[in-house]
């Protein structure tokens, strides 16, 4: 990182850990048949051709793109939670669109006024950048997966994530009415990333939004979802996502990021629009991904692993009982490249994540390559 930058945020954060494959990364590239990177979640399948026609159709724009969400935005994404996860009583006010959900993430915090002395609870296995954002905001972190682990401590701010990345856990309707009572008798505010929401694997727990009115009794309070079409459309090169939940704290957002001039392109924006409404595309998306899963998760088993939580969106939270890097080694001598588990925290040490974001053809050869 440059020392510059470093110096701006106190050298609070961390290396980036994808740094750190570099060795394996080289060593998997070694492979006769050239690598299968299965490190990353990032989508290979091609944008459906109605959104790539709304983006070509609206590129002549030339203007600024309003902050809050181009003409319609907002109803879709307000009609799209109700028709796919049960949202309702929802208002077009109560919605956010941001520039991709990472950069959402990371200065969610900083934007709703957490900063010095305030503490910030993440999962104890979880996506970095929810420990990013809080380092960045200048908060203290704390891993933590229930509530008696906080004793008598009310933090100012909670990331949870269900379906959870990268272990694929998702937390039951109980579960997060648990976590909405508790925070909402201490003025705790709950961001609840739910960006994997649409890729739930077992009918017998499926996801479940922490909007749902099963979940909240219908007050809103201090809860924020956040929701992304990167994985569900294949949008992660579009940049786009978005902040559903209390309308006072979504007041905050959009005024800080109006500041901030955060304008999702408006061509984006219409993009998005043709994404959500349709719910075509998405099923497609999720065939996919279900095949390859089924083929990657015998093959893994096949060869050894136990498979754990794994519920739900990209990726499969696997262990042979050893170090989570010895694993990735034992993979890059295959060709393949998958990232270790202590990139999530501690708890992972022993597991490595495994992205079902590959080809046909990769995932076949991966398979083979197990075997």
């Amino acid at each position: 990182m440059p020392a510059r930058l470093r110096n701006v945020l106190g050298s609070r954060l961390p290396e980036f850990p994808w740094d750190t494959l570099a060795g394996a990364k080289e060593r998997a590239a070694q492979h006769p048949d050239g690598v299968v990177d299965l490190s990353i979640g990032t989508p290979i399948d091609e944008v459906a051709p109605g959104i790539q026609l709304a983006l070509a159709s609206n590129s002549a724009f030339p203007g600024y793109p309003p902050t809050e969400g181009v003409a319609g935005l907002r109803e879709d994404i307000v009609s799209w939670l109700e028709r796919r996860y049960g949202v309702t009583g929802f208002e077009p006010d109560y919605v956010q669109p941001v520039v991709g959900t990472k950069e959402a993430v990371s200065l969610a915090p900083l934007m709703l006024g957490v900063g010095e002395g305030h503490t910030v609870v993440i999962p104890e296995v979880a996506y970095p950048t929810y420990e990013v954002a809080a380092l960045t905001s200048g908060a203290r972190v704390l891993r933590a997966d229930s509530l008696t682990q906080l004793g008598p401590l009310t933090p100012t701010l909670m990331f949870i994530n269900t379906p959870a990345n990268p272990t694929g856990k998702v937390l039951g309707l109980e579960h997060l009415k648990k976590v909405v009572s508790w925070a909402q008798q201490r003025g705790v505010i709950v961001i609840s990333d739910e960006c994997y929401i649409g890729l739930g694997w077992s009918d017998a727990n499926p996801p479940v939004s922490i909007l749902d009115p099963r979940v909240n009794g219908g007050d809103l309070t201090g809860l924020l979802a956040l929701h992304s079409l990167s994985k569900s459309s294949n949008l992660a090169s579009y940049r786009f996502g978005f902040f559903a939940g209390d309308p006072a704290l979504i007041a905050e957002l959009r005024l800080a990021r109006k500041h901030l001039g955060l304008m999702v392109p408006y061509a984006v924006q219409h993009a998005a629009r043709a994404a959500l409404n349709d719910d075509d595309q998405e099923a497609m998306q999720k065939l996919r991904y279900a095949t390859r899963r089924a083929r990657l998760m015998r093959a893994l088993v096949d060869a050894g692993f136990t498979i754990e939580d794994s519920e739900a969106g990209l990726y499969l939270w696997a262990t042979r009982g050893e170090a989570g890097r010895a694993t990735v080694d034992w993979f890059a001598e295959r060709g393949i490249l998958v990232a270790p588990g202590e990139f999530y925290g501690p708890k992972g040490a022993n597991f490595v994540r495994i992205a079902l974001t590959g080809s046909d053809e990769a995932i076949a050869a991966a398979c083979a390559r197990l075997g």
